[in-house]
């Protein structure tokens, strides 16, 4: 379910919402609104990769290498 929010920007950053909404042919709200939800996605990709790096990073290593010429298999 869906659920709204109300936030307050200044004029300039409102602005600078509209004009790029207008070049993605959206409505403002629209347009803040995907760029939230991709931002968060983005976020919680990069804290679920960071989490794997700390938990197996050193055991990827050991298998795999670190870099193109390793050949550790």
């Amino acid at each position: 379910m869906a659920k709204e929010i109300r936030i307050k920007v200044d004029d300039e950053t409102y602005e600078e919402l509209q004009r790029r909404a207008a070049d993605g042919h959206e409505d403002p709200d629209q347009y803040a609104s995907r760029r939230l939800t991709d931002d968060l996605a983005r976020t919680r990709f990069f804290e679920g990769a960071r989490a794997f790096v700390e938990e197996h990073g050193q055991a990827f290593t050991d298998r795999f290498g670190t870099g193109p010429g390793s050949h550790a298999a």
